[in-house]
């Protein structure tokens, strides 16, 4: 990977957080709803581990996927997988 699409990345997932932390702040309880998503977040990355026994598909638990699930919940587990089948290819 050039370190042009390494810092483009980087930028682009700043944003996304940055869009999330506004969107919570904006809700007026942001540590319940962060929570929230966290807890459902990692719930999905279990789900998808658990499932990969069977379907094969699973994601590795690290610093990466760990962060995506607590910030961006099940929409970020989602997001990773989709990443995921097109890397793939």
């Amino acid at each position: 990977m050039t370190i042009w699409l390494t810092i483009g990345l980087w930028i682009l997932a700043g944003l996304i957080c940055g869009a999330v932390f506004a969107a919570l702040i904006k809700t007026g309880k942001p540590v319940r709803r962060l929570v929230g998503s966290g807890v459902q977040g990692f719930c999905a990355l279990a789900a998808v581990n658990v499932a990969g026994a069977f379907t094969g598909v699973s994601l590795g638990i690290n610093l990466l996927t760990g962060a995506c699930a607590l910030v961006l919940g099940i929409p970020g587990i989602i997001g990773l997988l989709v990443i995921k089948a097109i890397v793939a290819r």
